[in-house]
Formats: C-alpha cells, sequence, structure tokens
C-alpha cells in the first residue's frame, strides 16, 4: 500500500501545506519579494513588446545594410537594459534578503535563558 502523501501540520500552524519557517517572515519581507517578481514582469514585458518592434523593423529593411543596422540596435540595446534589469534585481534581491533575515532574528538574547 503506497505512503500517504499528505502533508502534517507544522505546531501552531493551521496550514497543513505551509513550511513552519514561512510563517515567521514578516509582511515587508513578503511585500519586497512581491515588488521583484512585479519588475521582472514588467521587465519582460516591456522587452517582448521591443522584440515585436525590432522584427516588424526587420520585416520593412529594404538592403542587407539597414537589416544590420537594426540588429546592431537592436542588440546593443537589449545587452543595455538586461545588464541595467540584472543590477536593479539584485539591488533589490539584496534589500528583500535583508528584510527576509531581520524578521527572521530572534528577540532573545543568551543571558535570559535560565540554567
Amino acid at each position: 500500500m503506497p505512503k500517504s502523501k499528505k502533508q502534517t501540520a507544522a505546531k501552531g500552524n493551521d496550514n497543513p501545506k505551509a513550511p513552519s519557517n514561512m510563517i515567521a517572515i514578516s509582511p515587508e519581507a513578503v511585500e519586497s519579494w512581491q515588488e521583484i517578481a512585479t519588475e521582472w514582469g514588467r521587465f519582460v514585458t516591456d522587452r517582448l513588446h521591443k522584440d515585436v518592434e525590432t522584427q516588424r523593423a526587420m520585416l520593412e529593411c529594404r538592403s542587407p545594410s539597414e537589416l544590420m543596422k537594426v540588429q546592431t540596435e537592436f542588440y546593443q540595446t537589449a545587452i543595455q537594459q538586461y545588464s541595467e534589469e540584472t543590477m536593479r534585481l539584485m539591488q533589490m534581491m539584496s534589500e528583500a534578503a535583508g528584510k527576509t533575515m531581520s524578521s527572521a532574528k530572534t528577540a532573545r538574547k543568551y543571558d535570559d535563558v535560565p540554567l
């Protein structure tokens, strides 16, 4: 008989599928990670629009030199935008990780534990 795939609930947790270490994350940390996902979605959408615009421009080219110019501009712009977005996302992730770690710290001190 196969084993049950039902997850057990963490202590004090009413949701059996939520890991116990995710319960303590602060709302600020969750908001930061949501902002990262939103930013990435915005960037991908913008890049897809640029891709479509470039395809249209390539179809309108009448000579190989025009095509080369369109492709060169596309790649230069894409590399610049991907580099800038990478730096922006790394900064956002660094800040989000800091918020996540600060919410995970305990308030107890070593000297308040009775021996």
